[in-house]
Parts: structure tokens; C-alpha cells; sequence
């Protein structure tokens, strides 16, 4: 679960992520360290779910957020198309990957059955790898949050300069 989670914020951080106009198209071109496809991973686990645009919050840079439908109306003015001529449709476009089936993805190496219980030491591993995610998290903060306001060093006083 923590190792999906990282490819996929490793995908949306990386240059196709990023310059990619349908996040999806870079989401179908990468693999999950079990070497399934992302898209259709995502897709088939339930992990995807369509949600309206007016409820996503999109934040292009640390000061700024802006809906996703309030984002979709912009992209439709600058390209002149409509806000549907936006939207991902079934039918093939000339620019598109090719798709992936479900049938082309491997199934998911897992170490224990679906029926398992986890033992001791899979949940140990569970929650190192979660606690080695939330320290890179807590570190990159921590990185910005200098950037904003680096930390002020406290200066001796003049009590405990002249007791030296």
C-alpha cells in the first residue's frame, strides 16, 4: 500500500507527470514496484473513483489552489474548445497510448493470501516503510518550511558569554 502510494506521487512529481495533459496518460505508463500497470491497477482495486470536478481542489504552487473545474474552464478558453471537448471519451483518439487491458497486467506478487492474516513481522514492515514515508514527508516540510522563514539562532546572552 505505502509502495503504491510512492510511485504514484513519484509519477505525478516526474517531468511526464508533469508535462503529461491527461494525468492518465502518465499514469498508463507506469508500473508499480509489483510491475502492474498503474492505470489499470488503480482502476481494477477500486483505488480510482470518478468524483465531480467542482470538488477537487488543484494546487499549482504553495500560495495558490483553484477548483479543477474553475482550472478546466481556463484550459478549454486557451485551447478555443468546449469544456466536453476536455474530456477523456472512449473513443480512440491519434494521440493517444495504446490501451491496456486488464488481461496484459500480471497478477500482484503478494506474500500472503487474500484469506491471511498478516503476521507480526509483515505489519512490522508495513509500518516501517510507513514511518520511513512520513519522515521523507516531515523532512521535505520541514525543507520548505525554511525556504519561507529560515530558523533564527538563538543568540548567547550576555549573562552566560561573560560566565565563560
Amino acid at each position: 500500500m505505502a509502495e503504491e502510494h510512492d510511485a504514484l506521487m513519484k509519477t505525478i512529481e516526474s517531468d511526464a507527470g508533469q508535462s503529461a495533459n491527461e494525468f492518465a496518460e502518465a499514469m498508463a505508463r507506469a508500473t508499480l514496484p509489483d510491475g502492474r500497470n498503474m492505470l489499470a491497477a488503480f482502476h481494477t482495486t477500486g483505488k480510482m473513483i470518478k468524483v465531480e470536478t467542482k470538488t477537487v481542489e488543484m494546487q499549482p504552487d504553495q500560495q495558490t489552489t483553484i477548483d479543477l473545474d474553475e482550472l478546466n474552464k481556463m484550459i478549454a478558453e486557451q485551447k478555443g474548445v468546449s469544456i466536453d471537448d476536455l474530456a477523456i471519451t472512449d473513443e480512440p483518439r491519434t494521440d493517444a497510448p495504446p490501451a491496456v487491458t486488464v488481461t496484459d497486467i500480471p497478477p500482484p506478487a503478494s506474500t500472503t493470501s487474500a484469506d491471511a492474516v498478516l503476521t507480526d513481522e509483515d505489519l512490522a514492515a508495513q509500518y516501517r516503510s510507513q514511518a520511513d514515508s512520513l519522515f521523507k514527508e516531515a523532512k521535505r516540510l520541514r525543507g520548505q518550511a525554511e525556504e519561507l522563514v529560515p530558523t533564527k539562532k538563538k543568540a548567547k546572552s550576555s549573562e552566560s558569554v561573560a560566565a565563560a
